[in-house]
């Protein structure tokens, strides 16, 4: 049950922010289902790839999907993301989990300095490269330490790209799903070599409660204020850190 409303979490906080929900797949899977950390990174892409996939179908119905943005940053992220998944394999998991945590950490810190600063901000747009640089710094993280890297892109096609904050979700969770499958793809790979299996009957589980959540976020969004919102759950994420930081480390 814990498990279940953890997922559910995880579709809602995609959904609704158009990101964090791999910051929160993977303790939950690790903590709560007691997976090993290489395994719950791995299922985390899969994961997040799938809910970010559908929620981009949503999102590209209501025409809020940039597709500009989507072929100069799509690429270079899944390049990114593969390259991550093919160092990870020597990292030790304890590792990676630490670097989760400081992820974690960062994530929360620019999603509350977000929520306050967010009114006062100008976009200024910026040449291809800089897109095609973050593509590639995301997609590396993701393949890594197994986060979608929404807390980045969204604000970078906000400030960076000068997107609307409801097209620049949309775009997104349309990153966030082709990243997360190209390192989900390397990572089973390496999995399968070391003779590890995954648990289908979890991701399916984790799918389908968070695509609900996902679905269930549509209504919820427009009655919930986008700045208490983000507050919250970045005070959430930073007690999540500071618990895996203390478990690893202990």
């Amino acid at each position: 049950m814990l498990a279940a409303l953890g997922a559910l979490i995880i579709g809602l906080s995609l959904g609704l922010l158009g990101s964090g929900g791999s910051i929160l797949t993977v303790p939950v899977l690790v903590y709560l289902v007691g997976e090993p950390e290489k395994l719950a990174i791995a299922e985390s892409l899969a994961i997040v790839g799938t809910i970010a996939g559908l929620g981009s179908l949503m999102h590209a119905r209501e025409k809020h999907i940039d597709w500009r943005s989507v072929w100069l940053v799509g690429p270079s992220a899944m390049m990114g993301s593969f390259a991550g998944a093919w160092l990870s394999q020597w990292l030790r998991g304890r590792v990676q989990l630490l670097l989760f945590a400081v992820v974690m950490l960062f994530a929360a810190w620019r999603m509350f300095m977000n929520s306050w600063r967010g009114a006062e901000l100008q976009p200024s747009y910026c040449r291809p490269w800089c897109l095609l640089g973050l593509g590639t710094g995301i997609g590396l993280l993701s393949g890594l330490v197994g986060v979608g890297g929404g807390f980045l892109i969204v604000p970078a096609l906000v400030l960076l790209g000068g997107l609307a904050m409801p097209v620049a979700v949309g775009t997104s969770l349309m990153i966030i799903c082709l990243s997360s499958f190209t390192g989900f793809a390397k990572h089973l790979h390496l999995l399968q070599a070391s003779g590890t299996t995954l648990h289908w009957p979890t991701l399916g589980m984790f799918v389908l409660v968070g695509a609900l959540g996902s679905l269930a976020s549509v209504p919820i969004g427009t009655r919930l204020p986008q700045v208490r919102l983000q507050q919250t759950y970045s005070v959430m994420v930073v007690l999540m850190a500071v618990f895996i930081l203390w478990h690893s480390l202990s």
